[in-house]
């Protein structure tokens, strides 16, 4: 069994995970990763350390047979975050039904097979759920139908979670960010005058980075944090909860 805390990190590869990653392999833990791209995980494993793993975020059976391999590898686990997630911002009579589809897979499928997997293999010593939902599922904002009901779906699922699993030591939290700056946003933050309007939306006057999301991540999995379950923490600029003046 492994000393180091054992950690699995899924949607590895993007601004959110990838940082993550790093922060939590830098504190000696043992870190396994989790994407679909191939080249880009073997990258960030080779750079930090970590295990890497091919997996479809959305194959709840995947998930499931991957979260036994690093138990089996390490003897336990004590924290999972899933990462993985996408950006759909159209309103409803636009989306396809494969859009829908997509975006519920990507981000709630995805969070409810961790959470599937995850919280009988810590029931032994407890441990730590960490998902991704949105400050777009907590107010509202034009154009964003199908990602804030996925979004909004993960609230429910942490909170559920979080009462069904606590007595057995496992705490389900998620972080709801703002608008950040990723490659997953290209499209929005490329696009000037796009950007400095999202941030006049955030009453703190910038966009979030992969950094701000994954210290809030690596906060609730962190032992220290462990009264801590069913919470949403908005990692947003104040985008969910404040407005500036008009």
């Amino acid at each position: 069994m492994s000393a180091s805390p054992v950690h699995l990190i899924i949607g590895a590869t993007g601004a959110t995970g990838s940082t993550t990653v790093r922060r939590l392999c830098a504190s000696g833990a043992e870190v396994t990763i989790a994407a679909r791209d191939e080249a880009t995980l073997d990258a960030l494993a080779e750079e930090t350390g970590a295990t890497p793993h091919v997996v479809d975020a959305s194959d709840i059976g995947a998930v499931g047979a991957l979260v036994e391999q690093v138990v089996e590898a390490h003897g336990r686990l004590d924290g999972v975050a899933n990462l993985a997630g996408s950006v759909l911002l159209k309103p409803a009579h636009l989306t396809t039904p494969e859009e829908f589809h997509d975006t519920i897979a990507t981000n709630l499928t995805s969070a409810f097979a961790v959470v599937r997997a995850a919280a009988p293999a810590m029931r032994d010593g407890g441990g730590a759920i960490v998902l991704a939902s949105s400050a777009a599922a907590q107010i509202g904002i034009a154009n964003h139908e199908a990602i804030a009901a996925a979004k909004a779906g993960i609230i429910g699922l942490v909170r559920s979670a979080a009462a069904t699993y606590g007595a057995k030591g496992v705490r389900v939290n998620a972080v709801a960010p703002g608008l950040v700056d990723a490659k997953m946003t290209a499209r929005l933050v490329g696009n000037e005058a796009q950007a400095e309007a999202s941030r006049k939306m955030h009453v703190l006057g910038r966009l979030g980075t992969g950094e701000d999301v994954a210290a809030a991540v690596t906060f609730l999995l962190d032992p220290a944090n462990d009264w801590i379950t069913g919470q949403i923490l908005g990692v947003d600029g104040g985008l969910g909860q404040v407005r500036t003046r008009g």
